[in-house]
């Protein structure tokens, strides 16, 4: 069976010094963590308004065309939506982050600020506590499932020892977990929507001078092994936890 510890091409390249965790050692400041989702996300394909909805132009409609039309009407509305809506959906004290280069999407909270930390795509964190971020990270695989590598628990305990954490910190499986998704990007047509398996991940990592609480979503596609991991310090996991779930339930990937 596949494994992270196996595979040169990607263990070689999720090494420690590929992410910014690394640092938190030495520089507590940019300190964050590369993600983990519990719902399902449902999508209504984008369609072309029926010939019903043309009737709307003709004065003489019949009672039941107009009927008919006021049914469809806002399900009309709905369907013909740009797809980028369906990217993520926005939520109230959150900002979306699209990239359609890599073709993936997620949320964070407003008043994050983003910062560049070598070996990460993209990294967002509070400026006030620093624990408080969600980076993403891209390897390049020739794998073409998440399942490839192993399951969830394996691959977990994988990338908490060898990639999340510094060897140095005590670090703690807390659950890992195969979630299903039926997923669409904008960057892709509105017809194309495909299914992904996701590793969700929560785990805690314990240093000499502080405790992290973090939750992580991998998946594999795109010829990528995508990370996405986002956390805060023990003493606040009570108060934002419902936010990092946010963070960990908008994360999608749409095919390149």
């Amino acid at each position: 069976m596949a494994s992270l510890q196996n595979s040169p091409s990607l263990y070689h390249t999720l090494s420690p010094n590929s992410f910014p965790q690394v640092s938190l050692q030495n520089q507590k400041h940019h300190g964050t963590f590369p993600c983990c989702r519990r719902s399902f996300s449902f999508l209504v394909r984008a369609e072309q308004p029926s010939a019903s909805s043309s009737a709307l132009s003709q004065v003489g409609c019949g009672r039941r065309q107009l009927i008919a039309i006021g049914v469809s009407a806002p399900w009309i509305s709905l369907l013909n939506q740009p797809s980028s809506s369906f990217a993520a959906e926005t939520k109230k004290g959150f900002l979306l982050v699209t990239d359609k280069k890599d073709s993936y999407s997620f949320l964070y909270p407003f008043g994050w600020q983003e910062v560049v930390i070598e070996g990460q795509d993209k990294v967002f964190k509070d400026v006030i506590e620093p624990l408080e971020s969600v980076s993403i990270n891209l390897i390049p695989t020739a794998k073409q499932d998440i399942r490839d590598f192993g399951p969830p628990q394996q691959v977990a305990e994988t990338l908490i020892k060898k990639v999340l954490a510094p060897p140095s910190q005590k670090t703690k499986l807390v659950e890992a977990k195969e979630v299903y998704f039926n997923l669409i990007f904008s960057s892709v047509s509105s017809q194309d929507v495909d299914g992904k398996v996701y590793y969700m991940i929560e785990f805690i990592a314990q240093a000499p001078n502080f405790t992290r609480h973090a939750l992580s979503a991998v998946a594999v596609a795109n010829g990528k092994f995508y990370t996405l991991t986002t956390g805060a310090n023990e003493r606040r996991w009570e108060k934002m936890k419902d936010k990092l779930h946010t963070i960990i339930d908008s994360f999608k990937i749409g095919n390149a």
